[in-house]
């Protein structure tokens, strides 16, 4: 069985830095072209000179924040009469395909719109399946949601640049998730591991066994020891990967189980949070990618999310870059259930309903359980239930909606307060 999705994987790392930094000028040419975003931000830089990772550490961080904005502000403009006037309008300028050239677009919460082009495993996702054991004549199960974001795709155009067959599970429905994997008897599964636990966990209450599930790739979600250990037990060997809807498959976990190899075509950097300076490595600080993809070009985009860079290489083999996994937030952002939520949603959530005071959403429960409540300052004759119904109108998730007295919050800013257990 070959170890290796293709030859890059093992080539010396000076080599892969140094092949990097030769193509990134012609990439960030074809992006000012087409994507006036990239050119603003390139504003005085000479794409040319940027063939180092000092160089490019002078052109400034784009932090998803300030994507959310620049996408929002070119919305204020009507329909375009073409299509490179709708392109620049729907994805502020950051695109450089639109309608008729881009095959799906998706909505990140926020919302934030992405393209997804034609060409084969659009995401590059298929290399951390190729890692976690997934082959050609495989049947996948995704239970990866199918809407609005494109998680489901990212997973099923992976497993089709492999050679396998996709079951499009999506969410929900876990007994007919159940019924499906026993007749169907997949070999591995892709979506979030809580959902998979979920899974498996009614399958023992309606006396089914899934003896063919045996590999796993999730995503959206921590994967703690805890959750491995108890995968394992189960015969599952599961696999973790890190990306997002902007960026696609960032990094990926490899049997060697030691961090996460970043994945090809991309120039990983960790900063310190709030600014664009690189941190030495081991420490930790903010993840900032910049892509070599010609359909949505992203310099040094600030993903919000903590890393930290590990020396050496892996022992697996693969020589890129590792990363610790994910350890936490830059900002106030938060992944609940697989799904962002943002401070701004938790505002619009206040604004919908008088007499509110202070607010903080805690995210709560052990991993893979997770729970939110959004504890507000308000009198009891708030309606708690229609306040419920906006927040997962916003974040499409349920939230419980605790009234606090006045003054009980901290005045400390926060508006999204992560207590979840990861041990």
């Amino acid at each position: 069985m070959q170890a290796y999705y293709d030859a890059r994987e093992t080539q010396p790392a000076d080599e892969r830095e140094r092949l990097l930094f030769q193509r990134l000028p012609a990439a960030l040419e074809r992006a000012r072209a087409r994507a006036p975003a990239i050119a603003r931000q390139l504003q005085g830089i000479d794409p040319a000179a940027l063939d180092s990772r000092q160089a490019l550490a002078r052109v400034p961080v784009l932090r998803k924040s300030e994507l959310l904005q620049l996408q929002h502000a070119a919305r204020i403009a009507p329909p375009g009469a073409t299509a490179d006037a709708e392109r620049l309008r729907v994805f502020g300028g950051f695109s450089t395909i639109g309608w008729g050239e881009a095959r799906r677009v998706y909505a990140s919460p926020g919302p934030i719109y992405e393209p997804e082009g034609p060409r084969p495993d659009y995401w590059g996702f298929a290399r951390a399946l190729h890692a976690a054991g997934v082959r050609s004549g495989m049947l996948v199960h995704n239970c990866f949601s199918y809407h609005f974001t494109p998680a489901g795709s990212m997973m099923e155009t992976a497993a089709h640049a492999l050679g396998c067959t996709v079951f499009p599970g999506g969410v929900g429905q876990t007994e007919q998730q159940v019924r499906a994997m026993a007749d169907l008897a997949p070999h591995a599964y892709t979506g979030t591991p809580s959902f998979l636990r979920i899974i498996l966990e009614k399958a023992d209450e309606m006396g089914v066994a899934l003896p063919s599930l045996r590999l796993a790739l999730f995503s959206g979600e921590a994967y703690p020891p805890s959750l491995q250990a108890w995968f394992r037990h189960r015969g599952i060997q599961g696999f973790q990967a890190y990306g997002s809807a902007d960026l696609g498959m960032v990094a990926f976990e490899t049997p060697a189980r030691e961090g996460l190899v970043a994945n090809e075509d991309l120039i990983l950097e960790i900063v310190r949070p709030g600014t664009g300076q690189p941190v030495p490595e081991g420490e930790v600080g903010e993840l900032v990618v910049t892509t070599l993809h010609a359909d949505y070009p992203l310099l040094r985009f600030g993903t919000g999310d903590l890393s930290a860079l590990m020396p050496g290489a892996s022992p697996c083999g693969r020589t890129n870059l590792r990363i610790r996994g994910w350890l936490g937030r830059a900002d106030q952002t938060t992944k609940v259930r697989g799904m962002f939520v943002h401070p701004e949603q938790i505002a619009r959530v206040l604004d919908r309903h008088a007499g509110i005071g202070r607010a903080r959403l805690v995210v709560s429960g052990e991993a893979g359980h997770d729970v939110m409540t959004l504890r507000v300052e308000a009198d009891a004759a708030l309606d708690a239930g229609a306040v419920a119904a906006t927040v997962r109108e916003q974040t499409k998730l349920r939230a419980i909606v605790e009234i606090v007295a006045a003054g009980s919050l901290p005045n400390d800013g926060k508006v999204i307060e992560d207590a979840r257990r990861y041990d």
